[in-house]
């Protein structure tokens, strides 16, 4: 049975140079023009295309007998367009139009280098053989060799007991890996290649061995099996996948995974991916039939949609969904969403119109509803869910002014199985937002003055006794925002630097309102930084407005490099002080309806960051209250990155009273052979890399990645563990391992992603080359 594959290349492929040229070789020849010495083997001005290309023979010693041939020898070169041969000794029949070459035979084209023993070729026709001929491609640091390759034309040939590696090929050892096949065969009409008794050596032992096996030449989609993956944890035991691939259309494609978990069982991992012109999308399924530690059927699914409708209609949908709640810790690799426990259902459709020359507005229907995924110790509190949410939002300018305005209707209701109780509940609302601006610049000066209105009404569900079922209430707002930008040349750590200073002040003036006895679907409190100090409500959301009379004062420094633009140096300080109590606030942990607040200067928030030193960057923000005269939030990180592949970096966070961790990441070489190895000559280099986050309030590691890269020219190997924390006391153990073999494929699990999102800094030790096209690098077919 012959099996097919679509590694990034059974790259034996690399003998299609010899092909490229042949089929340069047949072409029609141009007319005859003047000849000019070269030292590179490039085709001519004219290229191969044209018709009638000369024959051009040079030596050191040529016989030529009319209507029958000649022979040439000593430093022999034969040209005729794009093809190149040199060899000790060449007979070329006129008649026949074939040319044999012996004795140090040597062709170069399409940066590959080919060499052999002998050669014989029809030049016109492309068709004969070469025997045991040896290839390099110096571009990709790969080649091979095989006993003979026979031309059946311009876009045919044949290469018997070829190999293939990156390994060095000089020494007396065989190369560290190296893949071997009886029999392939290249069809460039059909763009495919097709191989028997394939066999994948790693130092010496067969790691992969088929009978027969197709790939694709080039960058061609092709159907066949994918590299098997290896995942190790906990508590599924030892996962192995054989990933087959489908390439159902030009623009439709499927992956069907088969699992083995040893604990567990039998599963099946499927993507169906489609692009059509007016729409496109991606759908998953994962399943395990009979899971023996749950001793239940599970499965998760996934389907991502989006597309237009006539002009302006746009339409989407994303659904994922799970069997139970403890799918997110047995499976960490197959989550499909930010938030693992949080599984969003959002459906949505829009349409923009044009308000002429004044702006813009868009229409729009949506749906949210959420999967909670609980765990016994760590318990979270859904998001209200909206079925349905019906808006407009407008934007646009007039006489000066900018104006904006978002009016929507929803419905609030509590995901299945999480009961209301007090200050949750369900129900109804009608909410308008609008605001109108105008901004004035002159200059480095600019002034912003702001009237806005937030007004909101409400029908709850089942509201207690005693308490209003429907309220509503409006909250106008005025503000004023303005700074300047100033700027001087300077000059300090040797280069040459621009320096500015950006001062800015706002006044925002809101009046109090009740606001308590309304429901709260979706206020939180803002995350206290330089953005969220310059607005004009501490609330996100809709529900809850803080009255204001305050001002609220920063500036801003900033080198930057004249050469380049980029920013050396930050510094900013930023403060509020309020002119009145604030009735409505947050609570010190961010949730809303908190005590007044009384204290007129708020904490202060210092923030920095740096990039002066040669090879470090540093940040920094301090938030400081002058209440207690210490900080009560700090974040501080440095990074050092001298070099490729040489990073580490630390970072330290406090919340007082809530937490305090300390997390390390690096990626740093430990060791470099500077002998070759004995695996065909390739020298190694070991690297250390890792994460880890400790809790210094719980005293406990919460997650971390540790690992180890080994590179060894032609290959890398990785091993890498990953601890997640799925609760209190539980955490998920992964362990990946993956064997690169560079210009051929990867094998095992794959690691790279989670230590390209671990590690700050993380720099792949050789070009990623994916298995598959992505979806965004599709073509629609009309």
């Amino acid at each position: 049975m012959r099996n097919s594959i679509n590694p990034s290349p059974v790259i034996l492929a690399a003998l299609l140079p010899i092909v490229a040229l042949a089929q340069g070789s047949a072409a029609a020849q141009p007319a005859a023009a003047a000849l000019e010495s070269s030292r590179s083997l490039l085709p001519p001005p004219g290229g191969d295309a044209a018709g009638g290309l000369s024959i051009v023979l040079r030596a050191r010693s040529l016989t030529v007998e009319p209507d029958a041939g000649s022979i040439a020898e000593g430093d022999v070169e034969l040209r005729r367009g794009g093809l190149v041969i040199r060899a000790d000794r060449l007979e070329y029949g006129s008649r026949t139009d074939t040319a044999r070459a012996r004795g140090n035979v040597r062709i170069q084209v399409g940066g590959a280098r080919f060499s052999g023993p002998e050669l014989e070729l029809q030049v016109q026709r492309v068709e004969g053989f070469f025997l045991q001929p040896v290839f390099d491609l110096p571009l990709l640091g790969t080649g091979g060799s095989a006993e003979r390759v026979d031309f059946f034309g311009p876009k045919r040939s044949q290469a018997i007991d070829a190999s293939y590696t990156s390994c060095p090929r000089d020494g007396l050892q065989d190369p560290a890996w190296v893949l071997r096949t009886s029999r392939v065969t290249f069809d460039l009409e059909k763009n495919i290649g097709e191989a028997e008794d394939a066999v994948l050596r790693f130092y010496g032992v067969p790691i992969l061995a088929v009978p027969g096996l197709s790939f694709a030449l080039g960058d061609t989609r092709k159907s066949g099996w994918l590299p098997p993956s290896i995942n190790i944890d906990n508590r599924s035991g030892v996962e192995v996948s054989v990933p087959y691939y489908w390439n159902i259309a030009e623009n439709r494609d499927a992956t069907l995974a088969p699992r083995l978990i040893t604990r567990r069982g039998l599963a099946l991992d499927s993507e169906f991916r489609y692009l059509e012109p007016a729409f496109e999308g991606r759908l998953q399924f994962d399943w395990l039939p009979d899971d023996r530690v749950a001793r239940s059927n599970r499965q998760g699914v996934q389907w991502v949609h989006e597309g237009t409708v006539g002009p302006g209609l746009r339409y989407m949908a994303d659904i994922t969904r799970v069997s139970d709640d403890d799918w997110w810790k047995d499976f960490p690799n197959a989550n499909r969403s930010f938030t693992p426990r949080l599984l969003p259902l959002r459906a949505g459709i829009e349409r923009a119109f044009a308000l002429g020359s004044f702006g813009e507005a868009v229409a729009y229907a949506r749906a949210l509803r959420w999967q909670v995924l609980q765990a016994g110790d760590s318990a979270i509190v859904s998001p209200y869910q909206r079925a349905p949410q019906v808006g407009l939002r407008v934007a646009g300018r007039a006489a000066g002014f900018g104006f904006g305005a978002e009016t929507e209707y929803n419905r609030f209701t509590l995901p299945s199985g999480e009961a209301a109780r007090a200050g949750r509940l369900p129900g109804d609302r009608v909410h308008l937002l609008a605001y109108i601006n105008r901004t004035v610049r002159d200059g480095g000066l600019w002034f912003e003055p702001r009237l806005s209105v937030n007004a909101a009404g409400y029908r709850i569900d089942d509201a207690p006794a005693g308490a209003r079922r429907r309220a509503s209430r409006v909250i106008p707002s005025f503000s004023v925002d303005a700074g300047m930008e100033l700027e001087r040349p300077t000059r300090a750590f040797g280069r040459a630097l621009r320096q500015t200073l950006e001062p800015r002040v706002q006044y925002v003036n809101t009046p109090y309102r009740e606001q308590a006895s309304l429901p709260n679907y979706d206020a939180a409190a803002k995350d206290f930084n330089v953005v969220s100090l310059f607005t004009d409500n501490v609330f996100s959301g809709v529900d809850r407005v803080a009255d204001a009379h305050q001002f609220t004062a920063g500036v801003t420094t900033r080198l930057i490099d004249v050469d380049s633009g980029a920013e050396a140096l930050r510094l900013g300080l930023v403060q509020r002080w309020l002119l009145r109590d604030q009735r409505v606030a947050p609570n010190p942990d961010g949730s809303v309806d908190g005590p007044p607040l009384s204290q007129r200067f708020s904490d202060a928030l210092l923030t920095g960051s740096t990039n002066v030193l040669p090879g470090w960057t540093l940040d920094a923000a301090v938030q400081y209250s002058p209440e207690i005269q210490r900080s009560v939030r700090s974040i501080l990180a440095a990074r050092y990155s001298p070099g490729e592949f040489r990073t580490v970096g630390a970072t330290y966070r406090l919340s007082r009273g809530s937490s305090e961790q300390v997390e390390g990441g690096w990626q740093w070489p430990v060791w470099r052979s500077s002998a070759k190895s004995e695996g065909g000559g390739c020298n190694g280099s070991w690297y250390s890399v890792g994460r880890v986050n400790y809790s210094l309030k719980d005293r406990r590691v919460t997650d971390s990645v540790l690992g180890a890269e080994y590179d060894a020219g032609c290959w890398i190997g990785r091993i890498v563990a990953e601890r997640l924390s799925t609760g209190r006391s539980e955490a998920t153990t992964r362990l990946l391992l993956q064997l690169e073999l560079v210009g051929l494929s990867r094998l095992g699990s794959n690691p790279l992603k989670v230590l390209k999102d671990n590690i700050p800094g993380y720099r792949l030790l050789r070009d990623e080359r994916g298995s598959r096209p992505a979806a965004e690098e599709w073509q629609p077919v009309p």
